[in-house]
């Protein structure tokens, strides 16, 4: 018999963990699979049951929770020898890795989605010597995600980021930034996104060109300006236009580094991260995902 191991983050989606692991155990069992449960206590255990599922060669991984529980157990599968087909079940607040693959955001919706047993082969970002999945940025706008109560993530979803954002934003804070890759880019920025997907924080116009297996860090240099002009850039935000702002230097690569003679912090994937400089890469097409049929 097939095995495959189901990890389940029990305090995400309002402590809904534990209704849905039910209909995800028994939709797996009708798949061929035996299934062993995992349940998350704190932070890096859904790496660890993800690390163990590789070790013991099992066909299929789910990981049911929020972006961090996705983004541990995708930390725990990153370049292991081997690499189970994996399936994830939002539970979270933003769900950006599950937006950009197209996975319902109800989580019995994307249960049923394992069905189809429809596979994508999907990029890993590496950050040093982590994974990520959707987002690395830097800047002061940046902490805006790490620094949201998470009270306050649960009550207001993706409108917690904005409302942290806009704080930040009055402490409006350029930093010197040097980029070295295929194009090298040096300067005052306010703000550094590399985008591996097209949803950022719930939003999928910030990086509408990226797709979840292109290979490339779409990244998106926003430079020093004045505090008037800078609001002027969240209409081409919500409508996809950022990379043609004159404010904006992007370009696409398949690896950078960045560094800088400021203390800057780097928010990987809504949280805290590195210390710059940092190494960064596209793992293209690392990961078999399990993802709609659009047929």
């Amino acid at each position: 018999m097939k095995q495959a191991m189901l990890i389940v983050n029990p305090s995400s989606g309002k402590e809904l963990g534990k209704h849905y692991s039910d209909h995800a155990l028994k939709t797996m069992k009708e798949m061929g699979y035996e299934t062993f449960l995992r349940l998350t206590k704190g932070e890096g255990d859904a790496m660890e049951f993800a690390r163990e599922a590789c070790e013991k060669r099992y066909d299929f991984l789910a990981a049911m929770g929020g972006d961090g529980t996705i983004n541990e157990a995708i930390n725990g599968m990153a370049e292991q020898e081997h690499r189970p087909l994996f399936g994830l079940i939002p539970l979270g607040t933003v769900n950006d890795f599950a937006r950009a693959l197209n996975i319902p955001m109800k989580p019995e919706e994307a249960i049923e989605i394992f069905k189809q047993n429809h596979v994508q082969k999907t990029d890993v970002g590496k950050i040093n010597d982590r994974y990520f999945v959707n987002i690395v940025a830097v800047g002061a706008l940046a902490e805006a995600s790490f620094s949201t109560p998470v009270e306050q993530k649960s009550k207001l979803g993706p409108l917690a980021y904005i409302i942290e954002g806009m704080k930040k934003m009055k402490e409006k804070q350029p930093f010197e930034l040097k980029v070295q890759s295929e194009h090298d880019w040096e300067g005052e920025a306010l703000l550094m996104l590399i985008a591996l997907t097209n949803s950022v924080g719930g939003m999928e116009t910030i990086a509408p060109e990226a797709k979840v297996n292109d290979g490339q860090l779409h990244v998106f240099i926003i430079k020093d300006m004045a505090l008037p002009q800078f609001l002027l850039l969240l209409p081409k935000i919500l409508l996809g236009e950022l990379a043609g702002s004159e404010h904006v230097h992007y370009m696409k690569v398949t690896n950078l580094q960045a560094n800088s003679t400021y203390e800057m912090i780097a928010n990987v994937d809504g949280d805290e991260g590195d210390m710059l400089p940092i190494t960064i890469e596209n793992l293209k097409q690392h990961l078999d995902i399990l993802v709609p049929n659009k047929k």
